[in-house]
């Protein structure tokens, strides 16, 4: 059991730093560079894992786990109702939009994308793993969430990714209380420096976030003068595709 966990770490390793060498998961891990290497190579063979193109000696996950996807990824309800709504607010706004649904209190996994036609804009790969704490799309589901999940996720610790990511508890309450009450949140370069988000939940019919919609663009671009207009076009279009969610069944 200890071997399978360990083989499915050094996975996860890989999804979340790709590409990534042996002697870096290895570092990550604390684990022997030989262990590591067997490992990889058994995902290799079973067509989870891949060494990329033109650098051998880099990882990154294979096409096979695209067929563990939950259902959200593979065309679900929310991913079908967000469509044109994503597309609309792309347009609007002339920014890439993100869809995101919660792992459980673990992360938010990005399902969908509609890029805009600026030269100079960010990007995500779907199925990118998010922290809650840093990001548009993690602290617009965080809002709404129970005290309890919220302290559970506090609990499992705020690392900083940037100089501007939120890490003390209190603070953290207190951004969330303001996203409640303007409707949406605001990532200032908070995960990745120079990049700018605003993002609103998605709802089910029971008031609980099934999801999330942000706008994402460089710093260089951020207007705050534009920030009331952007938050409220992208409450819209996530109102827009709560209307659609129907509740969990009793």
């Amino acid at each position: 059991m200890k071997s399978l966990l360990k083989s499915l770490e050094i996975l996860e390793a890989v999804a979340e730093h790709q590409p990534v060498s042996v002697g870096e998961l290895a570092k990550r891990l604390s684990l022997p560079k030989s262990t590591v290497q067997r490992v990889l190579l058994t995902f290799h063979e079973a067509g989870w894992l891949r060494q990329r193109r033109g650098d051998m000696t880099r990882w990154e996950v294979g096409a096979r786990i695209l067929g563990v996807r939950p259902p959200e990824l593979n065309g679900g309800r929310l991913y079908a109702a967000a469509r044109e709504p994503m597309r609309e607010l792309r347009d609007a706004t002339n920014e890439t939009v993100h869809l995101s649904i919660p792992d459980g209190l673990n992360s938010v996994v990005l399902i969908d994308r509609a890029d805009c036609q600026q030269n100079v804009r960010t990007f995500s790969p779907l199925g990118d793993a998010a922290p809650f704490h840093a990001t548009a799309n993690g602290m617009a589901i965080m809002a709404w969430l129970s005290d309890q999940e919220i302290d559970d996720i506090i609990a499992r610790g705020l690392p900083a990714f940037t100089e501007q990511t939120i890490t003390r508890p209190d603070r953290l309450r207190e951004e969330l209380a303001a996203i409640r009450q303007r409707g949406y949140s605001l990532n200032m370069s908070n995960y990745r420096p120079a990049i700018c988000a605003i993002g609103a939940a998605i709802m089910d019919a029971d008031n609980r976030p099934v999801g999330s919609l942000c706008i994402s663009m460089p710093q260089s671009r951020y207007d705050p003068a534009r920030l009331s207009q952007w938050g409220q076009q992208v409450v819209e279009a996530a109102r827009r595709i709560s209307l659609m969610q129907p509740a969990d069944p009793i």
